[in-house]
């Protein structure tokens, strides 16, 4: 079926839903099995409509498909099997076994033999797994959640679990489009046609005395005349007028037959782009859908159909566009060509760029590798970077080598990111460098990548799948994309047969990809796959080529110079991969490359002939020229800010000069006012001014042009590098600006009396020593814990006025559970060592069903429900000393040992696939980031160690650096949690809270001081992520704002110790957070105790006091960020 026919069945779905023909919709979701409807499903799980369930799946997978299919069904009549037995309906049980369940006896005859089994019992809950059995709502319910984890997981339901995104009566609205084309075409339309039927097309009958009536706006452009505007079809609102579709699109260049194309098997994913015609209403191959809509995941069902499409020919389904391109009108006032200011750079300018929001912000690079940021308004260098590598010991061989034998490096390239909130450059060595920007004009090093062999010659933003990426290309003939996270890589192309000179991302109709060129003049396209390039061109010249897209991303034009010096600046007809227009006016033998750039969909420029040349883009003939009062170097080089009122351009001295037309030069005055007034003060540095003066700001995500000449590679390898500089700052999210002033009104609030707390000190029947693990359960209604004398005790709340979800909290006693037996669960402890001078650790599972437990002995597996020992495992020695579940696969387990090894063991097959060797001491923490795909250790070494989960081959290793005035090396116990963001990484150490990023560098730390100068014994992220909590060894408890790990709040032990409890010694060896209650902790304590502890008002959080205002006080974000100032900068 067509990509169209399919968009059509989306539309069907959509009318009949408006329609309310409910059980039709789900019908056609079936049959079609384009759009798994997971609410519909959800419904006929909840209501045991068992046979409908399987009947709606099967529009979409069988059971045989893979092992996700054999799950889900298998789930499904298991539980029906279970509904039945509880029913007491045997033989309705039976049948089921033989009917559904015997189709898996032969993939697990095990448990074929054991499910059969349960027709023996007379209550199904006596066989142990099946223990927390409840009634069939609550079963129903959590089967769910299985089923659409395993729903979301298989690869026959991507792209099936969401609607796409279109207008309401999107149906409606098309045949009303139709009806009015028809209209337009009757040779004698009526002013009120009257509309009878859709079997045939509409036809006005002559009017009595055969006028016309009165002209319409043209067919399809514009507004729909009100005096021939046919009413709506129902009522589903006014009738909406057609929008000519944007133009252009990569589909046609990679379906065109080409004898040079080298991958003619992966054809283009993307629509067919339009043929001009000569009239206003041209022919359109294909419809187009907005180009607003979403980006689509790498490989998208789309790009698959569109694929098939292309391979079986142009399919007969035609429609109409209006005109392509109005023709632009303009006066040549708009163009930037009076020189306003001149700023001396001090080395010659390779690259520049303005500012996607802040209009007068200019990003420079040079010859000698630095960058630097200028108010061009105010004349002042806001920021100035010489070149450096952020951390030389972590770098390849082969980038070492290049920087001794030639120390000269220069800026190929630097670029804003759309958002402006960070900038990369591109240098002639091997790396890139990423900065954060924040509007006050800082620059913050972010990311360092040793990204190809010789030199990197473009780089790029991008945002594949909605992820801001990073697109570079080199002298290694390689085009890679990489995430702005961590800087790792997620594709490398690999085509060109020469250096590739540029990239230019690009999406349309939401298809990703990028647009790269060589020094050998091939214009290549790639899709975000591994299918190879779906382009294979030769640009004009057929040498140093840069390609960029006009502001609205509908025009695509390429500048380029060839050996010989001839150069061209075309616009492409995409729709056939030809040129459709050659700008005339370069010099006949240009020196050097010359560079171009577009503006305001209107104006291309380039610099020629010791000058600025411009040109309409729909006039092949140069506009005008200007020399900018003479200074230009041969060809120079260029760059527009967003609104196109202001240009800067390079100088043969070292400088760059700034011209604007009449809208610039009013900005720059109006920011010059501003640099001298007098309400600042003289030494306070002047900050960029945001200004939208001139119009909105529209995307920013304009592939850029280049702004190099070509370079040859030195025959070095590449090595990937990572974050480098320990000092800067990384935001996890954007930060908000709104809580920047409120920051001023934070209070440390030191609280000391226990009225200012609500603390409930949990009952304890049962002996123990100090509590040294202690957690809640996922579903946030228990409390684990476990001793140093190897018993766990388990609280449950329960249902109650304060409590009315049955969630964990402090105004409300839990009761301890205790089993039927009457024991306790109890770990197995080692013969040659005592329990309580043994490590403890201890794990739980997603679903609160069976938790893993050592305390010197064997690691011990118990049901929850039961209490029960399932089995026993790893006989010491060594002993356990950290267990972590696998965040993919409850059966593999990652398991710290006293020896200072790791080793990953399968529970289900008792054997440990592989063991971990890199730490010098016994393990003391594990950290999986799914993210990263990796898993963090740390150990009583006071190194941290980054393992890869696919091969758990060790990535990078670090020790944790000694704070001024204690001995280096560090030893004792380090513990490691990741961030909600799976990125950010807190390490804990008795002598400092630090947080570290993926790559193992220290972003900003805490020591112990002033009031909380004890040795820290424990620490955790809050549920949400935006605080830290951290107990001392002299028992209080400190709370930390996670932005810049500033002390919100200290809890000192007076406030939650009981006045009859001693607490000379006591103190909290373990925290807990509630997994959905930021402001709630349990603390674990030396002296066997157990304390929850809130705010003393639920509405109130850490940090504030009832006294103050409500606006003063910041709550406690959703949203964290890690950026801020830190308390102290960490040293290396």
């Amino acid at each position: 079926m067509s990509s169209l026919s399919r968009e059509l069945v989306f539309l069907i779905l959509q009318f009949l839903d408006e329609e309310k023909f409910k059980e039709t919709v789900h019908k056609l979701e079936q049959e079609s099995g384009f759009f798994f409807n997971m609410k519909h499903f959800e419904d006929q799980v909840q209501a045991g409509e068992w046979d409908e369930v399987e009947r709606y799946l099967c529009g979409f997978t069988k059971v045989e498909d893979n092992r996700y299919s054999m799950k889900i069904f298998f789930e499904i009549r298991k539980q029906k099997y279970l509904e039945a037995l509880d029913r007491q309906d045997r033989a309705k049980a039976v049948e089921i076994l033989v009917k559904d369940l015997k189709a898996f006896a032969s993939f697990n005859e095990e448990l074929f033999k054991e499910i059969t089994q349960l027709l023996t019992l007379d209550n199904f809950r006596q066989n142990e797994q099946l223990s927390k059995y409840g009634d069939t709502k609550s079963a129903r319910s959590i089967m769910l959640v299985e089923l659409k984890k395993l729903i979301e997981a298989n690869p026959l339901f991507r792209d099936k679990l969401s609607f796409p995104a279109f207008k309401s009566s999107r149906l409606r609205t098309l045949i009303n489009q139709s009806l009015n084309w028809q209209h337009q075409l009757c040779k004698n339309p009526r002013p009120n046609p009257d509309i009878k039927t859709l079997f045939m097309d509409h036809s006005c009958s002559p009017t009595t005395n055969g006028a016309r009536p009165p002209p319409t706006n043209g067919p399809l452009v514009g507004p729909i005349p009100k005096a021939g505007a046919f009413p709506p079809i129902g009522a589903h609102g006014p009738f909406q007028p057609v929008v000519s579709p944007s133009s252009g699109a990569i589909a046609a260049w990679m379906s065109s037959g080409n004898p040079s194309l080298p991958h003619a098997a992966a054809v283009a994913a993307g629509p067919p782009g339009i043929v001009q015609p000569s009239n206003a209403a041209a022919f359109l191959k294909h419809p187009r859908t907005p180009s607003g809509m979403p980006g689509m995941d790498y490989q998208s069902a789309d790009s698959e159909h569109l694929m098939k499409r292309i391979r079986t020919g142009q399919s007969d389904e035609v429609s109409f566009s209006g005109i392509a391109h109005i023709p632009n009108v303009y006066s040549q006032d708009d163009l930037p060509k009076t020189v306003v200011r001149a700023l001396n750079q001090g080395s010659n300018v390779m690259s520049m760029g303005f500012h996607p929001q802040q209009q007068t912000i200019l990003l420079v690079g040079t010859n000698v590798g630095d960058i630097s940021l200028w108010e061009v308004g105010s004349r002042e260098r806001l920021a100035h970077k010489p070149f450096k590598v952020w951390d030389i010991s972590v770098a390849s061989m082969p980038l070492q080598s290049a920087l001794l034998n030639d120390a000269g490096i220069s800026v190929n390239r630097c670029v804003w990111a759309p958002d402006g909130l960070m900038l990369g450059v591109a240098f002639s060595r091997h790396i890139v460098q990423i900065y954060q920007y924040n509007p006050t004009g800082e620059l913050r090093q972010h990311l360092e990548i040793d990204a190809h062999v010789g030199g990197v010659n473009d780089i790029a933003f991008a945002h594949p799948n909605k992820q801001l990426c990073i697109v570079t290309c080199g002298d290694d003939k390689m085009i890679k994309v990489w995430d702005t996270v961590a800087g790792r890589r997620h594709f490398t192309f690999e085509g060109h047969e020469a250096p590739v000179y540029s990239v230019c991302p690009h999406y349309k109709e939401n298809i990703q990809f990028i647009f790269s060129t060589a020094i050998d003049g091939k214009i290549k396209a790639w899709l975000y796959d591994s299918m190879g390039s779906r382009v294979d061109y030769d640009a004009p010249g057929l040498w140093c080529t840069t390609m960029a897209y006009s502001a609205d991303g509908t025009r695509l034009f390429s500048c380029g110079t060839s050996k010989e010096g001839e150069s061209h600046l075309v616009e492409w007809n995409e729709s056939e991969g030809s040129i459709k227009r050659t700008y005339s006016g370069f010099r006949k033998r240009s020196l050097g490359v010359v560079q171009f750039d577009t503006t305001r969909n209107r104006f291309l420029a380039a610099g020629d002939e010791y000058q600025i040349k411009f040109w309409d883009m729909d006039n092949t003939t140069m506009l005008t020229a200007v020399d900018a009062d003479g200074g230009l170097p041969a060809s120079p080089r260029l760059r527009f800010n967003k609104e196109g009122s202001l240009l800067a351009i390079n100088t043969n001295d070292n400088g760059i000069k700034i011209l604007a037309n009449s809208d610039g030069s009013r900005l720059i005055r109006m920011l010059e006012s501003r640099a001298v007034d007098k309400n600042r003060g003289p030494s306070e540095p002047s900050k960029p001014l945001i200004v939208n003066a001139l119009g909105p700001v529209g995307n920013a995500a304009i592939a850029p042009a280049i702004e190099r000449p070509d370079r040859v590679p030195p025959a070095v390898s590449m090595n990937s590098l990572g974050t480098m500089d320990s000092s800067r700052l990384v935001d996890v999210k954007p930060r908000i600006s709104d809580d920047t002033d409120k920051i001023k009104d934070w209070r440390i609030s030191d609280i000391i009396d226990p009225s200012h707390l609500k603390v409930l000190r949990l009952s304890d029947a049962i002996t123990a020593g100090k509590v040294v693990r202690l957690l809640y359960t996922n579903s946030g209604l228990a409390l684990l814990a476990l001793a140093s004398n190897a018993v766990h005790k388990l609280w449950k709340w329960q249902r109650s006025e304060r409590s009315p979800l049955d969630k964990a909290t402090a105004y409300v006693a839990p009761q301890l559970w205790q089993p039927p037996s009457g024991t306790p669960m109890t770990n197995d402890t080692s013969d040659t060592k005592p329990a309580e001078e043994s490590t403890a650790c201890i794990a739980l599972s997603k679903n609160d069903s069976y938790v893993m437990s050592a305390s010197g002995g064997k690691v011990s597996l118990f049901n929850m429900m039961t209490f029960k020992v399932m089995t026993t495992f790893m006989s010491p020695p060594p002993a356990a000393t950290f267990l972590a579940f696998h965040p993919q696969d409850n059966n593999i387990i990652a398991i710290g040992m006293e020896d200072s090894t790791i080793q990953i063991y399968n529970v289900r097959v008792d054997e440990v696939k592989t063991k971990l060797k890199g730490h010098q001491n016994r393990i003391t923490g594990l950290a999986f980031s799914q993210t990263l795909n990796s898993l963090v250790s740390s150990g009583a070494d006071a190194q941290l160690c980054v393992w890869s989960i696919d091969g758990w081959e060790k990535k990078k290793s670090r020790f944790i650096q000694a704070p001024a005035g204690r001995q280096s090396p560090l030893a004792g116990e380090t513990r490691v949690q990741f961030h909600n963001d799976q990125s950010h990484l807190l390490v804990v150490h008795e002598s400092r809270i630090a947080i570290y990023d993926s790559e193992l560098e220290c972003l900003r730390s805490w020591f112990p001081k002033d009031s909380l100068s004890a040795p820290i014994s424990s620490a955790i992220y809050s549920c949400d992520g935006s605080l830290i909590y951290a107990g001392f060894c002299d028992g209080a408890v400190g709370v930390f704002d996670l932005d810049n790990l500033r002390l919100i709040c200290r809890i000192a032990p007076s406030a939650y110790i009981p006045s009859s409890v001693s607490s000379i010694g006591t103190y909290a060896v373990v925290i807990a957070v509630h997994p959905s209650e930021p402001n709630q902790i349990a603390l674990g304590m030396s002296d066997g105790a157990v304390h929850v502890v809130e705010p003393s008002d639920v509405e109130l959080k850490w940090g504030n006091t009832p006294s103050q205002d409500n606006g003063s006080i910041r709550s406690s974000s959703s949203n964290p960020s890690l950026s801020g100032q830190p308390t102290e900068l960490p040293s290396r």
